[in-house]
């Protein structure tokens, strides 16, 4: 009994000690820790049948999978909020200059799944993870170094605006071809950052409207394509196509499918919208409860890009406004720390990561509830582990690395005060 006694005791001021040493916003660790559950949830029950299939009955292997992520991401988080955040500073730049040849190389070698060519395969480990999302934390940290040390000439075109815009263009341009929509995603936040960073507003309105010139030449070849098509066609054949016309193909295609619905045979886009409002008509108010989704059959990727449907089918509005108002306070913690922060980098920074996040969660849930055409995001922390959910803790950590400094310096100053 006393050697079971000084065990606990041991482990006890094991646990103090490692909460000693974690920092940061606590209703931020709170966030992180509530999506991680929710996760785990509905990626066990959006996997059954697939784990079924690929592993003969064992229905328990993506569970321990997402687990081990979920791991592997908190220690993420865990080690990257300890360092100061004024280290990201020195190294943004050398990660965005890493970023821009793997993004090429991407572009052109990489492995292509549903005719994306968005990942690269690591040699000896033979793990694929996507650029873009080294790409888009690479970018955000030197978008927030160059604010913060353009602000005295932030308001002028070619000292201030166009070395700020450089790089956001070409991350844009590199991603595009094989991801329109994170494209878009990241343009946009990188819009909202510089304004919020004192970048002229007639500057980010012109390139703005030049961003939305290729956007609506795309809503008008999807008018122009319904309307001089009858009837119900087949799925158009791409083999002896470029890869850019068949990218360029399926964004009209989604577009349309959008807009008017499917008039294609076989569209698995239009399967997986329709699939998705079956399963959130489903839901209703209290959703079947845990683990009784019926349309995760049915419903292609159920365990990634429409995994916010599977919560809807299981928890109903309740559970999918409880997941929003969780990614809501998250931002709205974040948007403290910019204001709480005296220095422009660690604002800049904050606020940066955590607009992307919140943002890329709003577009899959907009996606699953039909507000917006079919992409390949996923929801962060939730959606099924891999390269984007360890990139997403990095950025977390980043985050709580700039609430940590802001605590202590606010410590030290209450002590001066106190002194």
């Amino acid at each position: 009994m006393n050697q079971m006694a000084d065990f606990l005791t041991l482990d006890k001021n094991h646990f103090q000690r490692l909460g000693s040493k974690t920092r940061g916003d606590k209703i931020i660790w709170t966030s992180v820790i509530l999506l991680a559950l929710v996760s785990l949830l509905a990626v066990y029950s959006s996997t059954g049948l697939l784990a079924y299939k690929m592993y003969k009955g064992n229905t328990e292997i993506y569970l321990f999978k997402q687990f081990a992520f979920i791991v592997v991401g908190v220690l993420i988080i865990y080690f990257a909020h300890q360092v100061n955040y004024i280290i990201y500073s020195k190294v943004a730049k050398i990660l965005f200059l890493v970023s821009i040849p793997l993004l090429i190389y991407t572009l052109f070698f990489g492995v292509k799944l549903n005719e994306g060519s968005r990942w690269i395969r690591l040699p000896i480990i033979n793990l694929t993870f996507q650029t873009s999302d080294l790409a888009k934390l690479a970018l955000f940290m030197y978008l927030s170094r160059l604010l913060s040390k353009k602000q005295e000439v932030i308001k002028d075109f070619y000292q201030g605006f166009l070395p700020v815009m450089a790089p956001v263009a070409i991350v844009c341009l590199l991603i595009a071809p094989a991801n329109l929509s994170t494209a878009l995603l990241v343009g946009a936040t990188s819009m909202m950052l510089m304004f919020i960073g004192r970048v002229s507003t007639k500057h980010l309105l012109i390139t703005i409207g030049i961003a939305l010139v290729p956007v609506i030449i795309l809503i008008c070849a999807a008018v122009v394509r319904h309307g001089s098509s009858d009837g119900i066609t087949e799925v158009v054949k791409t083999e002896g196509r470029s890869h850019l016309f068949i990218r360029v193909d399926t964004w009209i295609n989604r577009v349309e499918t959008f807009i008017y619905g499917s008039k294609v045979m076989n569209d698995e886009d239009a399967y997986q919208v329709n699939q998705a409002k079956i399963a959130i008509a489903k839901g209703g108010w209290i959703g079947l409860g845990p683990g009784n989704s019926q349309q995760r059959n049915f419903l292609p990727h159920p365990y990634s890009d429409f995994i916010y449907a599977i919560i809807i089918e299981e928890y109903g509005l309740a559970g999918a406004a409880f997941v929003i108002f969780i990614y809501l306070l998250f931002l709205f913690r974040s948007i403290r720390i910019f204001k709480r922060c005296p220095f422009a980098f660690g604002a800049f920074l904050a606020l940066g990561l955590s607009f992307t996040l919140a943002i890329q969660a709003l577009a899959n849930m907009a996606v699953n509830v039909n507000l917006f055409p079919v992409t390949g995001v996923t929801l962060p922390l939730i959606s099924m582990g891999g390269s984007s959910f360890l990139f997403t803790c990095l950025a977390i950590g980043i985050i709580l690395s700039v609430a940590r400094n802001v605590e202590q310096l606010e410590g030290k100053k209450q002590i001066q005060d106190e002194s």
